[in-house]
């Protein structure tokens, strides 16, 4: 029979040994270019050859022995021989070891550098194998989880032994008599150990909350890595008294109070990072349910060009933060990074010649250097009694957490008025709804038309992760019902999630925000004095070249930062 030739030799071992059809084997060829994807990449994903004649003919490709995986149970004394971002990185194995000799499967074989990576990292001379990737991968996340579950979390709590927790100051709780049980178990080294994990674990992880969420039977475990809430091994229900105890004594809350929602904070030390951590506790009839969110000041940008906006926004937004006095605005809906967008713009600000004051709800980051009020609503601190407090302090820049009503944004106008930069945010969909929401609080046209110096809108959106993004096809359908238009990309290459230990199976890695900044200027002034709608706001600023958020979103997905699904989400409909 005459050798059926292509233009890959691995095609031609899977035909001959009658693992795949000539025709679909071309086929699949031709479209594997087409995508610019490895053909063995495209079979695999495509199920067109099964991970077991995948892992034969790659074998006999690179002249390299097969393994099979199936029940396959790792050894834990191997597995500490490597680096665990080692064995990710490689979809490595190790499968035995005999002297100075270790057997390691490759769920990659084709990478010619994890050989020579796991020789370096172990110092023993590695005989490489071939497996399908999906099993090592499978086993590998298998192996962590196991390592972490339940009570069998030896290695990570045994890290958790050096993690310093340093509690707020605060007034020492007054712990009753009949506490004493409930004060002795929280203070057990087990307990201790398992919260530390979890603050540890969190902290890896990058998470920005810890859910600790009592259910009948258990207690569930959550961390918001990425703004999605990623499950965790749960935890023994008959710890969850002890552990939200401990977590009271930390935040110095009373650990005798079950029936009111608390809240605090405290501080850790973890993974050579100092987190701030703020703590809810809320009653519920199955017991007490702990968010814990994490505050890591070395997170915040050190200045505006740190945020990664585009040339004209950043040139925009540089030129507003100059000014002596008037306001600015960032809106957003909850969790859309305008804290963090503020605190960039004082950072930049905060010279030893200007005095800025804050008030906020609460203070997320202590800035030196910077006075920060807390508000408490309960004792009659208001935004608007604090902020005319602060105006008495002789500041020269004011920081708003958020203008709630019209009373705050008449002083807030005022002050902007009266010779201080403000710097506020506000809700509402876009920067030209920003107008129209300050008009329909009652601020007189002319007073919105003098003050205003710049609005900004901004989302966040979770970016590819790049170690496992793959090329995805354009659905027209898509781009019709959202009005895109259908060249939009062009020939351009656009990426969608796949799925891997680094993003721990998410397709995505880390959070950036797309902006929409609007700059004030002699025409934008004259609609805020007709009262013109945000419509034709938008129409004049764009126009001049303002970059709504719908368009930024869809520049990432060109960019191959972002999917076109999470672009859509997040700005699909603005």
């Amino acid at each position: 029979m005459e050798e059926i030739k292509f233009g890959n030799k691995l095609l031609e071992i899977l035909v001959k040994h009658g693992m795949i059809q000539p025709e679909v084997a071309r086929e699949a060829e031709e479209k594997a270019l087409t995508k610019g994807e490895l053909i063995e990449k495209y079979l695999a994903d495509n199920n067109i050859v099964s991970p077991a004649d995948m892992t034969l003919a790659i074998s006999e490709y690179l002249d390299m022995p097969p393994i099979v995986l199936d029940h396959f149970v790792p050894d834990s004394q191997l597995m500490e021989l490597v680096p665990t971002e080692v064995l990710y990185k490689y979809k490595a194995l190790p499968v035995a070891r005999l002297g100075k000799t270790l057997t390691v499967a490759l769920g990659d074989p084709f990478d010619v550098a994890a050989v020579e990576e796991l020789h370096i990292a172990t110092g023993l001379d590695i005989i490489p194998v071939v497996a399908p990737e999906k099993s090592v991968t499978a086993i590998l996340e298998k192996h962590r989880n196991a390592n972490m579950a339940g009570l069998n979390m030896a290695e990570i709590m045994q890290q958790a032994e050096g993690t310093e927790v340093e509690t707020a100051p605060g007034d020492t709780p007054v712990v009753q008599e009949s506490l004493e049980q409930m004060l002795q178990s929280a203070s057990d080294r087990p307990v201790i150990k398992m919260v530390n994990m979890l603050l540890i674990e969190a902290v890896r992880m990058q998470a920005s909350d810890i859910h600790i969420e009592p259910q009948e039977d258990y207690v569930r475990v959550r961390y918001r890595v990425d703004g999605q809430l990623l499950e965790r091994p749960s935890l023994p229900k008959s710890l969850q008294s002890a552990i939200v105890s401990r977590i009271r004594i930390l935040a110095d809350l009373d650990i005798g109070e079950q029936r009111l929602p608390q809240d605090g904070r405290f501080r850790i030390n973890a993974l050579g990072k100092t987190l701030d951590v703020r703590v809810s506790i809320i009653p519920t009839i199955l017991g007490g349910r702990v968010v814990l969110r994490l505050l890591d000041k070395a997170g915040l940008f050190p200045n505006l060009a740190a945020l990664g906006m585009d040339q004209r926004a950043y040139e925009a937004m540089s030129f507003a933060i100059q000014q002596p006095h008037g306001i600015i605005l960032v809106t957003g809906p909850t969790g859309s990074g305008k804290t963090t967008t503020l605190y960039s713009c004082l950072q930049e600000l905060n010279q030893i010649n200007v005095n800025i004051v804050t008030c906020e709800d609460p203070v997320e980051y202590q800035i030196p250097g910077i006075i920060q009020v807390k508000i408490n609503e309960a004792v009659g601190c208001t935004f608007a009694s604090a902020l005319r407090a602060i105006l008495r302090q002789d500041p020269d820049i004011v920081l708003i957490g958020e203008i709630r009503d019209a009373e705050t944004a008449e002083i807030a106008i005022k002050a902007s008025l009266t010779g201080h930069l403000v710097l506020s945010t506000l809700h509402t969909n876009d920067a030209c709804g920003t107008i129209t929401r300050l008009l329909d609080m009652g601020m007189e046209p002319f007073l919105v038309a003098s003050s205003l110096i710049l609005s900004q809108a901004q989302r966040l959106y979770r970016k590819l992760c790049p170690a496992c993004r793959k090329p995805v096809d354009v659905p027209l359908n898509v781009l019709q019902d959202y009005h895109i238009p259908l060249d939009f990309f062009g020939d351009q290459k656009i990426y969608g999630p796949g799925g891997c230990p680094r993003c721990f199976g998410t397709g995505y890695k880390g959070r950036a925000a797309i902006m929409e900044v609007l700059p004030i200027d002699d025409d934008i002034r004259s609609a805020i004095m007709r009262q013109a709608i945000a419509d034709e706001i938008r129409e004049i600023a764009e126009r001049k070249g303002m970059i709504g958020l719908k368009r930024a979103a869809l520049e990432r997905v060109k960019e191959g930062l972002t999917s076109l699904e999470v672009a859509l989400k997040i700005a699909g409909n603005i």
